[in-house]
């Protein structure tokens, strides 16, 4: 009996050990929501749209009697602009008891009149001090004092897991309150190289936008910007930018009324295990430069094509999508630390940081040559002109690939239309140069190949005949 009892009693304390671990495990917000939530807002604009309207009669009517009579009683209402006020809803949080508020830039983008909307139910009107569009921030200002500020953070001590929350007026409902746990750091998003992104599970839909993403101690870590969706609403992706990249705009803005980014200036890609490989890499990791660009800070500090840049100023590269945000956010004219990995050797190169501009890499397709060459990496190559050089922006060397035949460069992905510029690390100057680099790969397993298309530069790996079993 006393054993049943014994057994009884355990069963009871682990259902209650089960009971109190479950219940530690599920955060409860109510105290974070009733802190913070006063220093949430609604952020409510109006556009003033003008469009051309139509004539009211139907054409048919334009050459007789009857087009006339409509004329004489409703007008010729063709060419009259018709006005009218477009709206929109987003969040927002303050940042200062005087009244600056943090938003996303495409809240208030183009608006005419910002009414911001506190949780009292008070009504002040904003105006925009700046904004950016690579971040997508925009500071605001009103006129207050001793307003509610919410409490910032950082998200670099956000973890993998951690749970948070968001504020914000999803479809204008005020002060509404989703939570979730974060599911990614560092996240690169389509045109935005220059926001490491907090990817969340946190439900944000239309009206979210620019409100504050806080953690367990109630502080913001990030501003709700984005959702990844295939039908307009939530479903389960939500994108964050870092409070450290925000502040770091606004600071800007309020010092000189602009935001400047750092330029290293190479065209870079992800390295693959393959790729890996080819270098002689023990694994995958870093930048690998595909191109760089002429008169640039990276040509002017010796970085070369095929270096693979594993850190900058001391930071560690696991993806080559880490490395713009690090350069975004160096000053212009600082000197940067970047170290490479050339030629199987681990160097350090010093770069001046130069300005980030609006300019664009662009390529232009090539009209092939008849063929010169053949060899057993099933290529058929040609030499380059000057014209379909300078359509490439080469300024020398390459050959044109013709022809791709079954085999080694047909499965790295090389294609006709191609201008091969390196081979197993090595430059291609001429076919003679393509046909002799080529001849001494029969004892490699894997080499790099560097092609220019029509999208830019990119490495490719060549797995050779004699690697495959």
């Amino acid at each position: 009996m006393k054993q049943f009892l014994t057994v009884i009693a355990a069963l009871a304390l682990a259902g209650a050990w089960s009971a109190g671990a479950a219940a530690r495990a599920l955060p409860d917000f109510t105290e974070l929501v009733e802190r913070s939530h006063p220093a949430v807002v609604n952020i409510s604009t109006t556009k003033k749209i003008e469009r051309r309207m139509q004539r009211d009669e139907p054409p048919d009517l334009e050459n007789t009697p009857f087009g006339d009579l409509f004329r004489r009683f409703f007008g010729d209402r063709e060419g009259f602009p018709e006005r009218f006020d477009s709206q929109s809803l987003g969040s927002g949080f303050i940042i200062s008891a005087d009244g600056y508020v943090l938003t996303n830039r495409h809240v208030v983008d183009g608006a005419d009149s910002i009414i911001v909307r506190m949780h009292d139910r008070r009504e002040l009107l904003a105006k925009v001090v700046g904004s950016d569009e690579r971040s997508d921030i925009a500071l605001l200002k009103m006129d207050g004092d001793d307003l509610p500020v919410a409490s910032l953070g950082s998200s670099s001590d956000l973890k993998v897991g951690e749970w948070v929350l968001a504020i914000g007026s999803p479809f204008g409902f005020d002060h509404s309150v989703t939570s979730g746990i974060v599911s990614a750091k560092g996240r690169s998003l389509p045109n935005e190289n220059y926001v490491p992104f907090i990817q969340t599970d946190v439900a944000i839909n239309p009206g979210n936008s620019g409100g504050p993403l806080f953690d367990l101690d109630g502080e913001v870590v990030g501003i709700n910007a984005q959702i990844y969706s295939r039908t307009g609403g939530f479903m389960g992706l939500s994108f964050a930018i870092p409070i450290e990249v925000a502040l770091d705009v606004v600071e800007q803005l309020k010092t000189h009324g602009k935001v400047t980014r750092g330029w290293l200036g190479v065209v870079i890609q992800e390295v693959t295990r393959e790729l890996a490989e080819s270098f002689g890499m023990d694994r995958a990791h870093g930048a690998l430069v595909a191109r760089v660009l002429p008169q640039s800070p990276a040509e002017e500090a010796g970085l070369r094509v095929g270096d693979i840049i594993v850190a900058y100023n001391g930071t560690t590269l696991n993806s080559s999508t880490e490395l713009p945000p690090l350069v975004g956010i160096t000053r212009v004219g600082e000197t940067a630390r970047v170290e490479v990995i050339r030629e199987g050797r681990a160097r350090t190169i010093r770069v001046s940081i130069g300005e980030l501009d609006d300019v664009k890499l662009m390529a232009q397709s090539v009209q092939p040559r008849e063929p010169e060459s053949n060899n057993e990496l099933g290529v058929v190559v040609s030499e380059l002109d000057t014209d379909a050089r300078e359509a490439l922006q080469l300024e020398s060397g390459g050959v044109l690939v013709q022809r791709v035949l079954e085999g080694p460069a047909a499965e790295a992905g090389i294609r006709r239309g191609d201008a091969i510029v390196m081979l197993d690390n090595k430059p291609v100057g001429s076919v003679a140069d393509f046909s002799e680099i080529a001849k001494d790969l029969a004892n490699k397993r894997s080499v790099a190949v560097l092609v220019h298309r029509r999208d830019g530069p990119l490495f490719l790996a060549l797995k050779l005949d004699n690697d495959r079993g």
